[in-house]
């Protein structure tokens, strides 16, 4: 595969130059998932492609910035807590979503209430579920109740929190509003076809003062491929103006070619595996019994993974949560050194010198995953590798269907334990543990503004999942980006491509 791309780099070089400047006099920049996001509605997604196509159109109250993670004023000019549970916004005056209605404190209590309401079945209900209830107090002016302190609320709200225009969505219904959504984000959406593509166009009504800015490119073009292949054929041939999440092997034939620029950005994304401990996937199933998945950590050998592998700096995260997050403690965490001859002799106490077959559901790069599936091929533990495109998997995790599941999560890019561990340990459609102690322990966190206290009690429930085996961090993604060379654009840590930044040089 990397003789086959650099050929196609030099065979497509005389034309790349002369396609790339025509969509830049066309003003539009034409972008490549791999991921297609079946519903291009916020709340009704948890995929990291779904988060930046949000971030594009919506706007939250509050904006985070990537520089320094600051909150800064967007929808909402200033806010005021008056206690730990209870939190004033001063809306901005003069906005219009796309459509030319006025934004007022009626569609964000609209939102909050709505998503916030466990029937409105949003994609990951962690993310909601801690707020009680929103009024609006003037025209211009919302009150949010808390159901309990929430020391991380204005990341939450500026990252996972866009607002709903609430006549139109009301009027179309939820369904009329995936299929053509409405915002108040400097780009329009002015096509979806979902799962297949998405055009924006520069929303020229956008209000003086956003953090954001009025784009410099007037259009995105997105389109979804199904596999990392097709989508550097998609740059290589001059179809795609900008990629990510490349393949690292493909890195140094593209680093080659002068009509492209490559860059590299440790995000706070972590690759990782679940495993049916709960026995959600059958009561006979052998990743029950606490010696298996001991034996699965000490089979993997992840630091390899991690260098080799993902490369660019990559780290094998000591604890179930990225190493920065508030309340992510290293020291807590129970470790599990590579050492295959352990991982035969647990699965001999456990009952299976022989090991045993099982399944690995994965939506992550397949050279990734198939390495996963051969460590554990080494000491016994035949895995059938069952790949998928992201929102399969992520369903059928969801119901239950996935004895052990590769997959990778970016938090929203919420620099606390809150964004990570109870998505995986707080009983939800994705929790394979489904342990009370450890649900109690994370509600205890999330629950206070008390440093020490969360600290305590996230440590805690860090050392009762590692103690049980109960989640494999594999490795820290690196995002490798690739795109024209005629395209200015810049990378964080947060993982978000803010393309209404992007320009053309």
């Amino acid at each position: 595969m990397g003789r086959r791309a650099a050929l196609a780099g030099g065979a497509a070089l005389p034309l790349l130059g002369g396609q790339a400047e025509a969509q830049q006099a066309r003003d539009t920049l034409r972008i490549v998932f791999r991921d297609g996001v079946p519903n291009v509605d916020p709340y009704f997604n948890s995929q990291r492609t779904g988060l930046i196509l949000a971030h594009q159109g919506w706007d939250c109250l509050v904006h985070r910035d990537p520089s320094d993670f600051s909150i800064k004023p967007l929808l909402a000019t200033a806010w005021n807590w008056l206690d730990s549970k209870t939190i004033d916004f001063t809306l901005r005056q003069g906005v219009t979503f796309h459509n030319g209605d006025p934004f007022t404190a009626d569609d964000v209590v609209y939102t909050f209430n709505t998503v916030s309401n466990p029937e409105t079945r949003t994609a990951t209900p962690s993310n909601y579920s801690w707020i009680d209830r929103a009024e609006k107090t003037g025209e211009h002016a919302v009150r949010i109740h808390l159901k309990r302190p929430t020391p991380a609320a204005l990341d939450y709200f500026a990252l996972v929190y866009p607002i709903w225009p609430k006549a139109y969505r009301e009027r179309v219904g939820a369904d009329g509003y995936a299929r053509a959504p409405v915002a108040a984000g400097p780009y329009k959406i002015t096509a979806n076809n979902p799962g297949a593509s998405i055009e924006y166009e520069r929303y020229d009504g956008y209000y003086e003062g956003s953090p954001k800015g009025k784009p410099a490119i007037r259009r995105l073009s997105i389109r979804f491929v199904p596999d990392a292949a097709t989508e550097l054929t998609e740059l290589l041939s001059g179809r795609t103006d900008w990629i990510w999440n490349i393949n690292p092997d493909q890195l140094p034939n593209l680093e080659r070619i002068p009509n492209f620029r490559v860059a590299r950005q440790e995000s706070m994304r972590v690759g990782y595996m679940t495993m049916d401990s709960a026995g959600r996937t059958g009561a006979g199933n052998p990743l029950t019994k606490l010696p298996v998945r001991k034996a699965i950590l000490h089979a993997i050998d992840r630091q390899t993974i991690a260098t080799r592998l993902v490369q660019g700096g990559s780290r094998v995260p000591p604890a179930p949560c990225y190493p920065s997050q508030f309340g992510c403690d290293a020291e807590a965490a129970v470790q599990y050194e590579y050492d295959p001859a352990k991982a035969r002799a647990l699965l001999a106490e456990a009952g299976y010198p022989n090991g045993f077959d099982t399944e690995i559901v994965s939506y992550i790069l397949p050279q990734w995953g198939s390495a996963v599936q051969n460590y554990l091929q080494a000491v016994g533990i035949r895995a059938r590798l069952t790949q998928l495109q992201v929102a399969a998997a992520i369903q059928r995790s969801q119901e239950g269907r996935a004895p052990m599941y590769l997959g990778s999560w970016g938090s929203y890019s919420i620099n606390d334990v809150s964004s990570f561990m109870p998505t995986w340990f707080g009983g939800g459609g994705d929790d394979y543990f489904r342990d009370a102690e450890t649900q109690r322990l994370l509600e205890e966190g999330g629950s206070t503004n008390d440093e020490a206290a969360r600290r305590r009690a996230y440590s805690a429930a860090i050392r009762r999942v590692t103690e049980q085996a109960a989640f494999v961090p594999v490795h820290t993604y690196v995002n490798a980006y690739g795109y024209v060379r005629n395209l200015e654009f810049q990378t964080w840590a947060d993982e978000l491509p803010r393309f209404f930044w992007a320009k053309w040089r």
